[in-house]
C-alpha cells in the first residue's frame, strides 16, 4: 500500500497569500510574499505596492530553500554565520536567509512561505502570519 500525504491546495496558497498580505499592509510594510509546494514550485506570489523588484526573487527563494530543506530559512544562515561557509556550495538553494518558513502538517511539509522586504525578523513574522491562515 502506498503512503499518502497531505498537499498544499491552490486554494490554501491563497489563504496564506491573503493573510500575509493583510498583515504587511496592518504594519505598512512593502514586501513580497511567495508561497510555494513542498519542491519548491511557486504556486501564488504578491509583491506589495512599494517593495523593490529584487525581493520578488528573494522571496520565492526562501520559499524553496524551507520548503525543500523541511526547516525555516534562518536555520541555513545561522550555520553560514557560524562559521560554515562551505555550505554555500549547497545545490539547488539560494535563499538562506531569515524569513522563509516550512509548512508542517502530520510530520509533513507540504511547502513553506518566504518574505522579503522588510527586516528578516519581519518577513518571518509575516510569513506565520499567513501559514496561520490554514493550520
Amino acid at each position: 500500500m502506498l503512503a499518502t500525504k497531505p498537499y498544499l491546495t491552490q486554494a490554501d496558497a491563497q489563504k496564506i497569500l491573503d493573510a500575509a498580505n493583510k498583515y504587511a499592509a496592518e504594519k505598512n510594510w512593502a514586501v513580497t510574499i511567495a508561497v510555494c509546494d513542498d519542491g519548491g514550485h511557486v504556486l501564488g506570489l504578491i509583491r506589495r505596492d512599494g517593495c523593490a523588484p529584487v525581493s520578488a526573487y528573494i522571496a520565492q527563494e526562501k520559499a524553496r530553500t524551507a520548503a525543500m530543506g523541511k526547516r525555516e530559512s534562518r536555520v541555513y544562515e545561522e550555520i553560514i554565520n557560524n562559521g560554515r561557509t562551505s555550505f554555500l556550495s549547497v545545490p539547488h538553494i539560494s535563499g538562506m536567509l531569515e524569513g522563509g518558513v516550512n509548512i508542517e502538517v502530520n510530520g509533513f511539509t507540504i511547502g513553506a512561505v518566504g518574505v522579503s522586504g522588510v527586516k528578516s525578523t519581519e518577513d518571518a513574522e509575516t510569513a506565520k502570519a499567513g501559514i496561520a491562515a490554514i493550520l
